[in-house]
């Protein structure tokens, strides 16, 4: 008789989970944001919003909760009911706040990833007045005068900051970091001249460039960028294998039944891919990714061991 019980559990299980998927989502699903306003997690999340608005029958309702690097908008959806309703745009903060304080969730048990959606990567910006026109020239130049140039970040620990980390870490440049409250200060203040040279997302320096009180001479991204052909990568620069950009991805609580995930998966790849969409992205310096739920796993969990070894050699270099 258990057999008997259990094995229609089973059946019962495989049946529904289909005919949920099919009738997901039956009201409005909120898409929890852990930046604020303007930023490219918002703005790739209200994008994303607008495209589904076309197909699904329900609104995707974007909620930001800001603080503490992203934690507080992921805890939300790691405690939230595993139904579909409740999804969290995190950025590749997910991967490097576990390795600066403690958080109330598990980055990698407590989420079912849905899919990367975008990637925005940055740009290795100098001063106009730094003579090095390439990274050799700048490693080069570095070494010369150690410690005398200072980098900005966007605050330590950020992407940014950690690019620029790992890029010292490589080439051996001592470089002296100067942290600031968002990219905003920091880029005034590279323009300004008060420091030498920082990572930038493309989406929020390549109007610098236009206007030259800026130089890129890199780019952290695989490919180099469509918009900003003429620049390198800085593994073509002499650095191979280096990628430091700041990706963007949809997780859904532990336990989300899978025919939902797939559906999420399928439809917000087809939004996100969508030729006007797609365009419009790089319009804004986000280039559009569609990976498998599978292969937003590997990436949390590869860069969980890429920031954690970085960032513990850090803290014993303190």
């Amino acid at each position: 008789m258990m057999k008997f019980l259990t094995l229609l559990t089973l059946l019962i299980g495989a049946w529904g989970s289909p005919v949920i998927a099919q009738s997901y989502p039956a009201k409005s699903v909120r898409l929890v944001v852990g930046f604020g306003t303007g930023g490219g997690t918002d703005t790739l999340s209200r994008v994303l919003s607008r495209k589904l608005a076309d197909t699904w029958p329900q609104s995707l309702v974007v909620e930001n909760r800001p603080g503490a690097d992203g934690s507080i908008a992921t805890e939300i959806v790691a405690k939230a009911p595993a139904d579909g309703y409740t999804l969290v745009m995190v950025s590749n903060a997910h991967t490097i706040t576990p390795f600066q304080r403690k958080l109330a969730y598990d980055p990698v048990k407590d989420f079912a990833p849905v899919s990367l959606i975008g990637s925005n990567p940055n740009l290795l910006l100098l001063h106009p007045s730094l003579p090095a026109k390439t990274l050799k020239e700048l490693v080069a130049l570095a070494k010369s005068r150690p410690n005398e140039m200072a980098f900005a970040s966007s605050g330590a620990g950020t992407s940014p900051y950690l690019a620029m980390e790992l890029l010292k870490s490589i080439t051996g440049m001592k470089l002296t970091h100067v942290p600031y409250k968002g990219s905003g200060p920091a880029v005034i203040d590279l323009i300004g001249g008060h420091v030498q040279l920082m990572f930038g997302a493309v989406s929020t320096t390549v109007s610098h460039l236009q206007n030259g009180r800026l130089r890129a001479i890199a780019i952290s991204s695989p490919q180099r960028w469509p918009a900003l052909p003429e620049i390198p990568t800085v593994a073509e620069s002499g650095v191979p294998g280096f990628e430091a950009s700041t990706w963007y991805g949809v997780l859904a609580p532990a336990g989300t039944p899978q025919a939902i995930v797939t559906k999420l998966h399928t439809d917000m790849v087809a939004a996100i891919t969508a030729q006007d969409i797609r365009k419009h992205l790089v319009d804004l310096g986000i280039s559009t990714i569609a990976n498998s739920p599978r292969e937003f796993s590997d990436v949390i969990r590869n860069d969980m061991a890429r920031w954690g070894k970085l960032i513990r050699s850090l803290e014993r270099q303190k």
